[in-house]
């Protein structure tokens, strides 16, 4: 066998179609299908663990995981479905059982489940019997199996009940059904008609509730197998009666219910929690569902949706991916989903999102997967990446050291081919219309040369970088990598080329096609060098020798031809099974293939006519791309179930292959000028706006430590004042514990002294009552002993009887044994006189037969001639018959080939009987049972309906109540809405006045404000006055004492210079300067002082307002009671009315004599409800009167006092300054 090996490494992708595809193992690894594998992956650490699928399976179908979570269940389809499970605990996850349908022919189980205690495993077989089985599986056997539809019917999802491993719940199309495991069958518990509803899914809530979805975005709720309500995933839940069933809906109803709902979305998955469920609601879209308290109703909370692809075209069609599978983890944390396009999300239920309200989105669980067939894939030599392209318009860069996806982009057309450039910097994909060299940039791939090379299925680099080769139908186009020309074109293929490949030097193009031809090219010259034609084979794959003398090559007949100068030298075939690519690495030592089947081998080489190679279970389709990484150590597989695959290439002892030099990777990417400027702007102003928020956060910082000190200190004198508290509770807890102690010590020295007397006590009762059952037993031990003798006597005298029966039987058999001789005796003697007269008779029989012998013997003589004569006359009738003979012999071949068809159709046919047979005794089975479940509901009628009639009895007497209380109520009502209608008249007048007199009072308010600056300001200028007087009067007395010394001049100097220098100072120069800018400073500074006080008694007024606001209504209950008072009153006189009225219809007395003061008396009555509302309308008109005086005396006193103010405030005249003093 090869010497090296293939390990698988690392795989990308999701393989769809697979129920209940993605499931927790624990709460950081999950388990899903991958190709032909499934995969372990660790969500925080990011490896895998890899469980291959078996040989020669058609692909996985299900797959199911134990409720300890110790056991996973596979399901594969093949020529005999199997269920394989695995035991994860193990490392390599081995292999426990194999599972299948024994005798009865199954395809595929198409849904599985372990039990509650992962003893027992349901498996659902698909069409055409849709069968289910119950296994007990660590023992292979099946408990019980039962049919669960029709050929038109397929279900969808068998589950079983959390509490109970008996009971099994099956939903599908037209199918909701629970069965129950009793007595080695499973027998069905519940009988609905749902033949209008499609069931996707469903879950258990509980022990007895299952939610299930249909295909119109319904969601219904089972109890005890009855429906009992039902809702729509886009609105809130439709309540519906408890003991609703629908076996008394009508069909019309069914009908318009199942045809109303037709566009709603589809509830493809369902999964419960401890809180409630979460399910599909149509394409990208998960809806949560938490439990309510009242009635065990659900409440939609919150909608999570898959967010739009920025890296595609389209970013929507993210969007409209279907959910096929839900799974949330252990913990409750986090909530995986899996899609219909093989795309893995998951959610934190408890992020920021969840908990702000916000709109949620999925995020996915690794990277984003192809959904389509990978037609193209590629590597360089400078970087460790991978480029595939697919049918699903995408091309994506993975890394396959790091295991994550570089770069992805989505175009307008399907990619065909891809090629990475050597020094991973550039990239050819190959589209419909043209083949495009692209650039790889940092987040982006960007077009920057176009060729005309229309539906280019193959493209690739040159080791050196400076050509590449692109298909175009059976043509080869060679462009140069730096001025992009077209060098060459080779011609030679008839066929469409599948395949080319660069020798190590770049000198030779190796090429394949449809039309079975090998070709090696010159790329010097563009010359054919070697050729291999072999029409009969459609070659797919080539792959070349690093010394460039051996081409390899596979094809559609089976085999692997090795080619050397236009030879083929070996084949080796493939155990038909065709090879699809193939590969050979740097160093000539590995070769690999891929098969139509998925699989991958590692061949030996050099190549021997046995069959030596080692075959991997890898993809569940046929591989599509192979290619070994520049240093040999990584095998890259392609396939068109679209997952891409990284193998580990090593030895036999696990061993990675050594390198013939260490690789190191370059790190320098492409990125345009404007990109780098853009996000250099966008750096400088991040820069700058983290220092503004640095100074903002310290200041924050500051304010809170501040806080935090003042708060730290208040709790520490608060914290302290308690501990001192809590000190003197301690000391007073103390000393009641203290006091407790002693009295607790004296109660229990009384109950111990208490408890040794009744011990004392109980000994002496217990001590007689040993005494009293002692004696009692010392008698039944006598009677004991009497019994036994007297059974002992008994026995003997049975002993002695029977050896005097055996005695006397051994005598009367003896006597018969001897008369029995004797009659012996007499037959012996008959016998022998017997066989004398026999041969006597003998002897005369024989000669009379030998005459007879003889007599005979001349007569068939006679017939033997004439037989003869006979014979040969027959003989020449044979040869006619032998003709006819053999034409009936084929006849009855013929006819016997149909009799073993019949035969068959026959078995097949007792089969079906069989089938239908059971079915019948089902069916009968279920006709008994809801017969039984008829009659139970036929009672339950029955006391419902005389439950009715009492109702309606009920009913009828309530109904004349009613009837009575309505007769009364009807005049009170009248009077209400009259009574109504004046208090909102009178409380429209009341609002009215509250707004004029609030109006008032704001007036008012403003107008005394200003009458109190006034005020102040005429007080501080007559003040100023005053002084300015004094000052002058002082003046004028030292003036005129100057004047005395009119007639000498010294002193009359001196006495001006001491004026001068007491009346005049030096800044009072400057202020005289500026006294008119001080004037004004001062009155805008009055002004500010103003404005405050004004704003002031603006606050005073709304805490005003608000009071007269409360008694406004105060006042205004006072009306309504009032009203209620004059209501009341009214009444008595309508009441006082009518007795008037009964007076005079009894006396007959003519209304005109009755007397005024009667007539006073009553409407004095009806007038006292109305003096309230004059008089306070008058009292306001009075009120508004006054107010309207006071505000024009005021407003006369504030225009006075303002031409006051301005008087004194004017700046005074010239005259009055004093002229500088001059030496």
């Amino acid at each position: 066998m090869a010497s090296i090996v293939a390990q698988c490494h690392y795989i990308f992708g999701l393989r769809t179609g697979v129920v209940n595809n993605i499931c927790y193992f624990d709460e950081q690894t999950v388990i899903f299908p991958c190709g032909n594998n499934c995969v372990r992956y660790n969500i925080d650490q990011r490896w895998q663990r890899f469980i291959p699928g078996t040989e020669k399976s058609q692909g996985m179908q299900a797959l199911a995981i134990s409720a300890n979570r110790r056991y996973l269940a596979v399901s594969e389809r093949g020529e005999k479905g199997t269920i394989t499970v695995y035991d994860l605990q193990h490392e390599q996850s081995r292999k426990r059982k194999v599972l299948s349908g024994g005798e009865v022919p199954v395809l595929e189980f198409v849904s599985m489940a372990f039990s509650p205690d992962s003893k027992y495993l349901i498996g659902q077989a698909g069409a055409p019997d849709w069968t289910l089985f119950y296994w007990m599986w660590e023992k292979q056997k099946v408990m019980a199996s039962v049919k669960t539809t029709g050929t038109t019917n397929p279900i969808n999802q068998v589950s079983f009940n959390p509490q109970d491993n008996t009971q099994i719940c099956v939903s599908g199309n037209g199918v909701f059904k629970l069965f129950r495991y009793a007595e080695g069958a499973l027998k069905q518990s519940n009988f609905l008609k749902l033949e209008s509803q499609n069931f996707l899914s469903h879950t258990w809530m509980s022990e007895e509730r299952v939610i299930a979805g249909t295909e119109t975005g319904r969601l219904l709720v089972f109890e005890s197998g009855d429906l009992r309500w039902e809702m729509s995933v886009t609105t809130k839940p439709a309540t519906q009666e408890a003991d609703r069933q629908l076996e008394r809906r009508k069909p019309e109803e069914a009908k318009s219910e199942g045809a109303a709902p037709a566009r709603m979305p589809r509830v493809t998955a369902i999964t419960s929690y401890s809180k409630g469920f979460a399910c599909s609601a149509g394409p990208g879209t998960v809806c949560l569902f938490e439990k309510t308290e009242e009635k065990d109703n659900y409440r939609k909370t919150r909608e999570i949706r898959i967010p739009a692809d920025p890296c595609s075209n389209e970013p929507s069609h993210a969007e409209q991916q279907e959910m096929v599978t839900l799974c949330i983890s252990p913990s409750e944390e986090t909530l995986v989903t899996s899609t219909d396009r093989g795309q893995l999300y998951s959610i934190t239920l408890s992020s920021a999102e969840m908990s702000k309200g916000e709109q949620a989105h999925f995020e996915f669980l690794s990277h984003s997967f192809h959904s389509n067939i990978i037609t193209g894939l590629s590597i360089c030599i400078r970087k460790p990446l991978i480029a595939t392209c697919s049918l699903d318009h995408s091309v994506r860069i993975w890394n396959f050291e790091t295991n994550v996806l570089e770069l992805h982009k989505e175009f307008q057309e399907e990619a065909f081919s891809v090629a990475l450039h050597p020094s991973g910097l550039f990239i050819l994909v190959g589209f419909s219309d043209k083949l495009r060299l692209m650039n790889l940039l940092i987040d982006d791939v960007r077009t920057f040369k176009e060729f005309t090379v229309r539906g280019c299925r193959e493209c690739v680099f040159s080791h050196g970088g400076h050509m590449f080769a692109a298909v175009n139908g059976n043509l080869i186009h060679i462009y140069s990598s730096t001025t992009f020309d077209n060098l060459l074109n080779l011609k030679g293929h008839n066929g469409k080329v599948r395949a080319i490949v660069w020798s190590t030097d770049d000198s030779r193009l190796v090429s394949c096609g449809m039309d079975g031809a090998v070709y090696e090219w010159n790329t010097l010259n563009s010359k054919r060098e070697s050729e291999s034609v072999l029409k009969s084979c459609s070659y797919t794959g080539v792959t070349i020798s690093p010394d460039a003398k051996t081409i390899f090559a596979v094809g559609t007949d089976c085999t692997l031809k090795e080619i050397q100068d236009c030879q083929i030298l070996r084949e080796v075939a493939a155990d038909d099974v065709a090879y699809t690519t193939i590969a050979m690495s740097r160093s000539g030592r590995m070769l690999f293939a891929g098969t139509s089947i998925g699989t991958v081998r590692a061949i030996k080489y050099p190549l021997s006519t046995q069959k030596d190679w080692i075959e991997y279970q890898a993809h569940s389709g046929a591989v599509t791309k192979m290619v070994i990484t520049f240093d040999d150590q990584y095998l890259l597989t392609v396939s068109e179930d679209g997952c891409l695959l990284i193998w580990k290439i090593i030895d036999k002892e696990g061993r990675g292959l050594k390198r013939d030099k260490d690789i190191t990777y370059a790190e320098e990417i492409l990125i345009t000028k404007s990109d780098l400027e853009e996000k250099n702007q966008i750096m400088m102003e991040l820069k700058t706006r983290v220092e503004e928020l640095k100074m903002e956060n310290e200041y924050q910082l500051r304010l809170k430590d501040m806080n935090y000190n003042e708060k730290i200190k208040d709790l520490s004198e608060k914290f302290v004042q308690e501990i001192e508290s809590l000190k003197t509770k301690n000391q007073v807890l103390k000393m009641e514990k203290e006091k407790q102690e002693l009295s607790h010590q004296e109660v229990m020295r009384e109950v111990v002294e208490k408890h040794s007397r009744e011990q004392q006590d109980f000994e002496s009762t217990s001590n007689q009552k040993l005494m009293l059952e002692y004696e009692k037993y010392q008698e039944l031990q006598l009677k004991s002993q009497l019994m036994q003798e007297g059974y002992e006597r008994q026995l003997q005298a049975m002993e002695d009887s029977k050896g005097r029966a055996l005695e006397e039987l051994t005598l009367f058999y003896e006597t018969k044994l001897q008369e029995k001789m004797l009659m012996l005796g007499q037959c012996q003697d008959e016998s022998r006189q017997q066989v004398r007269e026999f041969e006597e008779s003998k002897k005369q029989m024989e000669e009379d037969g030998d005459r007879e012998i003889q007599d005979i013997r001349i007569k068939y003589e006679r017939k033997l001639r004439v037989e003869k004569e006979i014979n040969l006359r027959l003989k020449g009738e044979t040869g006619v018959m032998r003709k006819k003979f053999s034409s009936l012999q084929k006849d009855i071949d013929d006819r016997n080939v149909e009799i073993e068809k019949l035969r068959v159709e026959q078995q097949k046919l007792r089969g079906v009987i069989k089938s239908l047979e059971k079915d019948i005794l089902g069916l009968k089975k279920e006709i008994q049972e809801r017969d039984e479940t008829i009659q139970d509901k036929e009672k339950r009628i029955y006391d419902l309906k005389k439950k009715n009639q009492e109702l309606e009895k009920f009913k009828f007497v309530l109904d004349y109540k009613i009837k009575e209380l309505k007769k009364q109520i009807e005049p009170r009502e009248n009077d209400i809405k009259e009574m109504k209608e004046q208090i909102q008249e009178m409380e429209g007048e009341l609002d009215q006045v509250h707004k004029r007199n609030t109006q008032l009072e704001l007036n008012i308010t403003e107008l005394r404000l200003k009458l109190k600056a006034t005020d102040k300001e005429m007080h501080k200028e007559t003040q100023r006055v005053r002084d300015v007087e004094a000052l002058v009067r002082r003046f004028k007395t030292d003036l005129h004492n100057c004047v005395g010394f009119i007639q000498e001049p010294k002193r009359l100097k001196d006495s001006i210079r001491e004026l001068y220098d007491h009346y005049i100072q030096r800044s009072d120069v400057v202020d005289i300067v500026g006294v008119d800018a001080d004037i004004q400073r001062e009155y805008s500074r009055q002004r500010e002082h103003l404005e405050r006080n004004v704003a002031s008694l603006k606050r005073k007024l709304a805490k005003d307002t608000e009071v007269h606001r409360t008694d406004n209504v105060k006042i205004m209950k006072e009306n309504v009671s009032l009203i209620k008072e004059m209501n009341d009153l009214r009444r008595e006189l309508r009441l006082l009315r009518t007795q008037v009225h009964d007076y005079k219809s009894q006396m007959g007395i003519s209304k005109k004599k009755v007397s005024s003061s009667d007539l006073t008396a009553l409407t004095s009555v009806e007038g006292r409800g109305l003096v309230t509302r004059l008089n306070f309308e008058e009292e306001a008109e009075r009120i508004i009167q006054l107010q309207r005086v006071e505000i024009q005396r005021l407003k006369m006193q504030m225009q006075g006092q303002g031409q006051g103010q301005y008087q004194s405030l004017r700046p005074p005249s010239s005259s009055t300054k004093l002229p500088v003093l001059t030496t």
